[in-house]
């Protein structure tokens, strides 16, 4: 049995839940750390526990996926946000030395994250003065990318940025940035020294232009001189990648999983993307790089298939839209035939439905009430074309690993009810019932709307429950559903999968 030590970007369901279940399902061991050390929104953790409890634990374990916001800067979203000097944060990566020292045997994989220049005007998310400045920030955000590729063609715009801005804003938000990244570039160093067995550093709501694409530059090119691309990955994603990591650690030791994979039209490769910098075809390989996985030559040839419901031209916010997702250049019902077919020839399927960002795609939903749902190996909706993917892959790639069926069904099942009951219909319904509220802070509200999702989504989840697994020889067993910060965004939905006495199987 594999033992791994996880410490994640925050506590919410698909950063922590979602890894703690896949991993489950292979029948692998791991431990987290205390919930007091660990970041609860914009509230950092508390690094000096997470190093103790680092330290006490990594003798017995075989692997530790960390994230480096965490560890360093007390989480994902803190170190947006929090003020700690690059020494103290390099103080405290050096803790992954000693538990390598410790456990010359361990296996370190870590992640950080390009900071984000947020689509919106978050203040909780972001410093809390991007409420306010936030477009004169994404302007020079893009201005300096452009300026740094184009050259004096693009100084005028650049310095109109600049001057829009307060200079202590700036300087304070640019000097932000320049730490994590310095923060990226030790951990490269580190990789080239041995320490780590893999690196990813990823990019959060990225774009064609802008600062993070220029970070991104930056850590290519000392890649490039240190020789490690074979143990490093950079590319669009963020909260999924403990779930590629996990895939690595549990499939070490093994060729990579070779996949097939199936667009929702036969030019889905070139569709275009929100949140990310490059189209979907690219995307999906270097998420299938990120977790150790190849393609496939053939559907025959694969470990699994992964089924990708693309938008027709290029993804868009509300559904339905009609002008670039839901066009002639794609098929739902062929789509959804080709993933039946391969269910019927025994292929392991993950689908990844990243046609819209932020939930399922309804129609997509409605089409495949037909198919088999349990009989998937896994399916992914959630939040931008990254995170989808990320989970998608995973789920594929560790495919002929689970001893659990139980705890496979809570795995799947569990994306089922956030990423479509939730995400896809259930989100909109509570915004509706609460009228206009805040997206960054649903203050008193919170309550209310807490309790319109229990009365809407419980039956929802029986209901599919009952239709889909209810053939199983499976149980159910609900919670009450709650949201995990005072915002619509995320919900939690306690649920577990109970088999039978033999470890889940019926």
């Amino acid at each position: 049995m594999t033992r791994l030590l996880l410490i994640p970007p925050d506590t919410r369901p698909p950063t922590l839940a979602h890894p703690l279940q896949l991993a489950r399902m292979t029948g692998a061991s791991v431990q987290v750390p205390p919930a007091e050390a660990l970041p609860s929104f914009f509230t950092p953790g508390n690094t000096a526990t997470l190093r103790a409890w680092l330290l006490d634990n990594v003798q017995q374990a075989d692997a530790l996926i960390v994230c480096l916001e965490t560890l360093c800067l007390g989480g994902m979203i803190p170190a947006r946000r929090v003020s700690d000097s690059l020494e103290v944060a390099l103080e405290r990566l050096d803790v992954l030395r000693e538990v390598r020292a410790l456990n010359p045997d361990l296996h370190i994989y870590a992640h950080g994250v390009v900071v984000r220049v947020a689509h919106d005007n978050d203040p909780h998310e972001e410093k809390e003065y991007y409420g306010q400045w936030g477009p004169g920030l994404r302007a020079y955000s893009v201005a300096a990318d452009r300026h740094a590729r184009h050259g004096e063609a693009e100084l005028g715009a650049l310095n109109a940025a600049r001057v829009a801005l307060p200079p202590p804003i700036l300087a304070d938000w640019v000097g932000t940035r320049e730490r994590n990244r310095a923060l990226h570039l030790h951990a490269l160093e580190l990789l080239a020294a041995g320490v780590l067995t893999h690196l990813s550093v990823t990019l959060d709501d990225t774009s064609e232009y802008g600062l993070a694409a220029l970070d991104r530059r930056m850590l290519e090119y000392r890649a490039d001189e240190l020789g490690v691309w074979a143990r490093f990955d950079c590319y669009p994603g963020a909260d999924e990648v403990p779930c590629a990591l996990l895939s690595r650690a549990l499939r070490r030791g093994l060729p990579p999983a070779r996949a097939w994979v199936r667009y929702s039209g036969t030019l889905g490769a070139g569709a275009g993307l929100i949140y990310e910098d490059r189209p979907a075809g690219e995307l999906v390989r270097v998420h299938l790089r990120g977790a150790g996985c190849v393609l496939a030559d053939s559907a025959d040839d694969a470990d699994f298939v992964l089924a990708v419901n693309t938008p027709g031209l290029r993804q868009a916010n509300l559904q339905p839209d009609l002008a670039t997702v839901d066009t002639p250049h794609r098929h739902l019902p062929a789509f959804v035939d080709s993933i039946q077919a391969d269910l019927d020839a025994g292929r392991a399927v993950s689908l990844a439905d990243i046609a819209y960002p932020n939930g399922a795609e309804r129609r997509l939903w409605t089409l495949m009430q037909p198919l088999p749902l349990a009989d998937l190996a896994g399916f992914s909706a959630w939040n931008t074309a990254g995170n989808t993917l990320g989970s998608a892959v995973a789920f594929g790639a560790l495919a002929a690993q689970v001893t659990d069926q139980a705890a496979h069904a809570e795995a799947v099942f569990s994306r089922v009810v956030d990423d479509v009951l939730y995400q896809a219909f259930a989100r909109a319904e509570v915004r509706a019932h609460l009228g206009s509220p805040s997206p960054y802070d649903l203050g008193e509200a919170r309550a209310d709307a807490e309790a319109r999702l229990q009365e809407l989504i419980t039956p929802r989840i029986q209901a599919v429950w009952d239709r889909h697994w209810g053939q199983s020889g499976l149980k159910l067993e609900l919670g009450q559903a709650h949201l995990s910060w005072p915002r619509l965004f995320t919900g939690v939905f306690p649920l577990a999968v109970c088999g039978s006495h033999n470890g889940g199987t019926p």
